[in-house]
């Protein structure tokens, strides 16, 4: 079994990405403690989650606490496993927001379509939990890095709207 983690004060987190446009590989990563925890996601996944986390911090009072700034990986960028699905909750009496990261682990038959998706509320499986509990200005600091990154990848064909690499790429439309 995957181990599992529960950082309940981390004093870093962030989500980016490393390598190449086109070949990048995305990480959630938080550190408490020393203990430096980093799972790989897809990019769509942290573009949804930044999305997600900036409209709670929408609906909640401005943040006061300064934003880090220091939002980088921490290197070297190991992943203790591939995330399958995320979600997140506003802890009103402790004005934190809590994160948690279930790990993906394929059926046994290597079919995905066949099962349903995996849960964060069912302690039957064997699937390792993340848990981090972040601060609202955590979250921002995290959000705005996370956005750069995700918008800083391949440069996007105007006539089909698909990525490019960097030598160009043989667009459908001008067939």
């Amino acid at each position: 079994m995957t181990s599992s983690f529960d950082f309940r004060d981390p004093d870093h987190v962030t989500a980016g990405a490393i390598g190449p446009p086109g070949e990048r590989v995305f990480y959630l990563q938080a550190r408490q403690d020393g203990n430096v925890v980093s799972l790989r996601l897809e990019k769509q996944q942290v573009a949804a989650l930044c999305e997600y986390l900036a409209g709670i911090l929408a609906d909640l009072a401005v943040v006061t606490d300064p934003t880090p700034t220091d939002v980088e990986l921490i290197e070297p960028v190991l992943a203790e496993w591939v995330v399958g699905a995320l979600a997140v909750a506003y802890e009103e009496a402790d004005d934190r927001i809590l994160l948690v990261a279930e790990e993906f682990v394929p059926t046994e038959d290597g079919d995905e379509d066949d099962e349903p998706a995996p849960s964060l509320l069912d302690d039957d499986d064997d699937s390792a939990t993340a848990r981090f509990r972040l601060t609202r200005a955590q979250v921002q600091g995290m959000v705005s890095h996370a956005v750069g990154v995700v918008t800083a990848g391949r440069a996007i064909c105007h006539v089909c709207g698909r990525p490019m690499d960097p030598a160009g790429h043989a667009c459908p439309r001008n067939n």
